[in-house]
């Protein structure tokens, strides 16, 4: 079962609140306590803000919201690491010049070197797990503890059960009574696994976040049923897109990620998402721009367009319009006041 605000494992935190409140200045106090230090802005959207916590042998996890949309500038981490699944709404993370968008369900892992900022959308709950540096170096090779994380990247949709799997464990160990050595053992043992995922997924560069990916064994047109009827092309379509939002991206490179050709790489998209794969990406932009707009209902339109990769602005606004019967401006005024 997926994570959400009410999944049945969180309840071992919701035990164990730091704060509720409706007031400012308490989330900032609280959060930078726990976390990091940081500077937090209010944007649009009453307060509703609560933090809860579990503590694990190494692992700390919480579930953190504000209510309100909330922008946040922390200091770059040093002894540690962040994972942040969203439970409910969406957060998009600027994190060493990557861009990720942490929508409903996606998992993102953050260990920036140089800057950070997270804009949370109004209604947005998080499950956040703290892993120190120590337990990343108990478990890696000796030349990936001296390289360190990639400072962010997205976990693929494909292990999104995976991790949730993951999560739930070590939230239903927080539920066990008593403190015994084999109940040590056991947490141990699932604290090392959550570690191992973590490295074992991450990309090998940097910069591998944001390039063509080759898959190591390429679908010949006529096999693409045999691979899960298509789905691992896609997730790898998926997932290239969602690295490179800001960036240009054609149609002979979602058919080399895919490793399939282009007319099966259309009848793909159009099985699954009645679309064709360049309208895919579209949409998924599309989406993208509404978020940055709900999170910022100051943003300038044309520069946010223009970010997400909509050289005409004309045809911009008729896509958006179709989408979401709505302009650009009709989002942003809906938050206002």
């Amino acid at each position: 079962m997926s994570l959400s605000p009410k999944a049945l494992a969180l309840s071992a935190l919701y035990r164990n609140c730091l704060f509720a409140s409706d007031a400012h200045v308490d989330a900032h106090e609280h959060v930078a306590n726990e976390l990091a230090d940081h500077v937090l802005r209010w944007k649009h959207g009453a307060p509703d803000s609560a933090m809860f916590k579990g503590e694990l042998n190494h692992l700390r996890m919480y579930v953190l919201r504000y209510g309100a949309g909330v922008e946040v500038t922390p200091r770059p981490f040093d002894d540690f690491s962040l994972v942040h699944t969203s439970l409910s709404g969406g957060v998009e993370i600027e994190c060493d010049g990557h861009t990720l968008s942490v929508a409903e369900g996606r998992t993102a892992v953050l260990a920036p070197k140089r800057r950070i900022r997270l804009r949370w959308l109004p209604g947005t709950q998080q499950l956040i797990v703290r892993v120190p540096n120590v337990l990343m170096e108990l478990v890696a090779s000796p030349e990936r503890a001296e390289a360190g994380l990639v400072p962010g990247f997205m976990l693929p949709r494909s292990l999104g059960s995976q991790w949730d799997l993951i999560a739930q464990s070590l939230l239903n160990i927080l539920s066990m009574p008593g403190d015994t050595p084999a109940k040590q053992d056991w947490v141990e043992h699932f604290e090392r696994n959550l570690a191992l995922f973590i490295l074992a997924h991450q990309p090998d560069r940097p910069e591998d976040t944001m390039s063509l990916q080759r898959p190591p064994h390429p679908v010949l047109p006529g096999n693409a049923g045999a691979s899960g009827g298509g789905i691992k092309q896609l997730d790898a379509v998926l997932e290239y897109m969602d690295s490179r939002l800001c960036a240009p991206i054609s149609l002979e490179d979602l058919a080399r990620v895919a490793g399939v050709s282009y007319r099966t790489l259309n009848a793909l998209c159009h099985r699954y998402y009645g679309a064709t794969p360049m309208e895919l990406l579209r949409n998924i932009r599309l989406d993208a721009v509404r978020a940055r707009l709900l999170v910022d209902p100051t943003a300038s339109i044309t520069e946010t367009a223009l970010a997400f990769g909509f050289g005409h602005l004309g045809r911009f606004a008729n896509y958006y319009h179709q989408r979401f019967m709505e302009l650009p401006r009709d989002t942003q005024k809906r938050l206002e006041g």
